[in-house]
C-alpha cells in the first residue's frame, strides 16, 4: 500500500503535544515575567514618586545648604568622608571632585542643563552660580541603582526562563512513555505482537501501557483463532472440492460442463489464494525458502508460460544481479500483477492492441530492485489506492466477476513483497495503474 506522505513541517508543528507544550511554557515564562517586573516597576515607582523623591530632594537641599555659596571644599570632603557620597563641584570659581581620578559622564538621562539632575544623580546651583553634583560613592563606574535594577530584572528573566526550562524537561520525562505507548500502537496495528509496550513508571501512563498490552494479546489470540479456523476450512474443503471436480469430468460436454469446470476453479484457486495468504501473514520472511535467484529470467519464464500469446511490454534490467528469492512466491507475485493488469488493460472483452499492452519493467535502485506492472486501463480514483493490497478488497471498478477477483491478488503480492522484506506500491499512471515493487537485494 502507499505510504503515507510526510505532513509540511508547520502542520507537525501544529499536532505536536511536544512543540505546543514548549510553546505554552515560553509563553508563560515571558507572560509572567513581563507581569513580575511591571508589577515590581510600578510598586517601586510609586513608592519612589511618593515618599522617597520628597526625602531624598530634601535630604540633598540641606547638604547643598551646608556646603554654603560660595562651595565650601573642605566642608564637601567632610560629607564625602562620613557619607557614602561622591561630590562634584563646578563653576566659575571653585572646581573639585571628591574622585578625581574618575572622569564624570552625563548619561543619557542627565544634561548639563538639567539643573536638578537624574534621580539618581541630582545636582543644585547655588546663587553664585556654581554647580554641586552628587552621587553614590563605591559604585562602578557610571554605574547607578537604575542600572542595577535593569541587571536585576535581565536575571530574573533569565532565571525564570532557566527555570522554565527545567519544568519542561521534568513534564517531558514524565510524558515520554506517551513515546513508548505510539510505538507499539505502530507496531500492534501493523500485525507485529512480538514486543509488547515496556512500562517505564506505574503511573497512570505505566497502567496505559499495560492496558494496551493485555489488549494487543487479546487481539493476537483472536487473529491467530481465525487463521486457524480459516486454515482448517480452507483444508477440509479441498477433499470435496476435488471429489466435485472429478465428479463434473464425467459430465457431458457442453456448456453446463465448461461453466461447472470454471467455477470449480476458481473455487481451488481461492482456497489457494486463501492458504497462501495466512501461510505468509502468519510467518512472514520464516516462511520464505529463498535462493539466489535472476529476476529477469523469472519474468520471463512466467510471461512464456502463463501469458503465451498476450501482449506483453517488457523491458528488463540486464545489469540486475542475483539476489535472494523465493521462486515459488515470486512467480506468484508476478501472475497476479500480469493478469491483473491484462484483466484492466482490456476494454468491455476487446482484444489487447500493442498500444494499450501491459508494461513490465525492472531496474536497479541503489541496494533495491524495483519491479513495475503498469496497464493502460482506467486506473483508479486517489480515494481507493490507500486501500489497494488489503484482503478481500475491490474497487468500485473490478466489482463484476468478469474483471475482478475476490480481492486477494495485490492482498498476497503485498505479503510476498513484505516478506522478502520490500514493499509494495500503487499510483495512477494517467492513463493505467502502475504497481511498483520494492525488494532488496540482500
Amino acid at each position: 500500500m502507499n505510504a503515507p506522505a510526510p505532513r509540511p513541517w508547520h502542520r507537525r508543528w501544529r499536532h505536536s503535544l511536544g512543540a505546543r507544550l514548549t510553546l505554552l511554557f515560553v509563553l508563560f515564562a515571558l507572560v509572567l515575567s513581563v507581569v513580575f517586573m511591571g508589577g515590581m516597576q510600578a510598586a517601586l515607582r510609586y513608592g519612589w514618586q511618593d515618599y522617597a523623591r520628597p526625602l531624598v530632594s530634601d535630604y540633598i537641599d540641606r547638604l547643598a545648604a551646608q556646603i554654603g555659596s560660595p562651595p565650601d571644599v573642605e566642608k564637601a570632603r567632610a560629607l564625602t568622608e562620613r557619607l557614602p557620597l561622591r561630590i562634584r563641584i563646578e563653576g566659575p570659581v571653585v572646581n573639585w571632585s571628591s574622585h578625581p581620578d574618575e572622569p564624570h559622564r552625563f548619561r543619557r538621562d542627565e544634561r548639563p542643563t538639567d539643573l536638578r539632575g537624574s534621580p539618581w544623580r541630582p545636582s543644585r546651583l547655588t546663587s553664585d552660580g556654581h554647580r554641586i553634583s552628587f552621587g553614590f560613592a563605591n559604585l562602578p563606574r557610571d554605574d547607578t541603582p537604575e542600572d542595577r535594577s535593569r541587571l536585576i530584572g535581565w536575571g530574573t528573566l533569565l532565571a525564570l526562563l532557566l527555570l522554565t526550562g527545567l519544568a519542561y524537561r521534568i513534564v517531558r520525562g514524565l510524558l515520554r512513555p506517551l513515546d513508548d505507548i505510539r510505538a507499539g500502537a505502530i507496531r500492534f496495528g501493523a500485525g507485529d505482537f512480538s514486543t509488547p509496550i515496556e512500562p517505564r513508571r506505574r503511573d497512570e501512563l505505566g497502567e496505559l501501557a499495560l492496558q494496551i498490552n493485555r489488549m494487543a494479546n487479546g487481539l493476537q489470540q483472536r487473529l491467530d483463532a481465525k487463521r486457524e479456523l480459516l486454515l482448517a476450512i480452507s483444508h477440509e474443503l479441498r477433499s470435496p472440492l476435488t471429489r466435485a471436480r472429478l465428479n463434473a469430468e464425467l459430465v457431458a460436454e457442453g456448456a453446463a460442463r465448461d461453466a461447472l469446470l470454471h467455477d470449480l476453479g476458481e473455487m481451488r484457486d481461492l482456497i489457494a489464494d486463501l492458504l497462501e495468504s495466512e501461510r505468509l501473514a502468519g510467518g512472514g520472511h520464516a516462511a520464505l525458502n529463498t535462493e539466489l535467484s535472476d529476476l529477469n529470467a523469472l519474468v520471463a519464464e512466467i510471461i512464456d508460460s502463463r501469458f503465451a500469446g498476450e501482449a506483453v511490454d517488457v523491458e528488463l534490467d540486464p545489469t540486475l544481479p542475483a539476489m535472494p528469492l523465493d521462486r515459488t512466491r515470486i512467480r506468484l507475485l508476478l501472475r497476479n500483477l500480469i493478469d491483473n493488469a491484462l484483466r484492466h488493460s482490456r476494454h468491455e472483452g476487446a482484444a489487447i492492441t500493442p498500444t494499450i499492452a501491459p508494461t513490465v519493467t525492472t531496474k536497479r535502485r541503489g541496494d533495491s530492485v524495483v519491479l513495475r506492472v503498469r496497464d493502460h486501463g482506467p486506473g483508479v480514483d486517489d480515494a481507493q489506492l490507500a486501500h489497494l493490497g488489503e484482503a478481500f478488497y475491490r474497487t468500485d471498478s473490478a466489482r463484476q466477476r468478469s474483471t475482478g477477483g475476490v480481492g486477494l491478488g495485490l492482498y498476497l503480492c503485498r505479503l510476498v513483497a513484505q516478506a522478502h522484506g520490500g514493499r509494495l506500491t500503487a499510483r495512477n499512471a494517467q492513463p493505467g495503474l502502475e504497481i511498483e515493487v520494492t525488494l532488496p537485494l540482500s
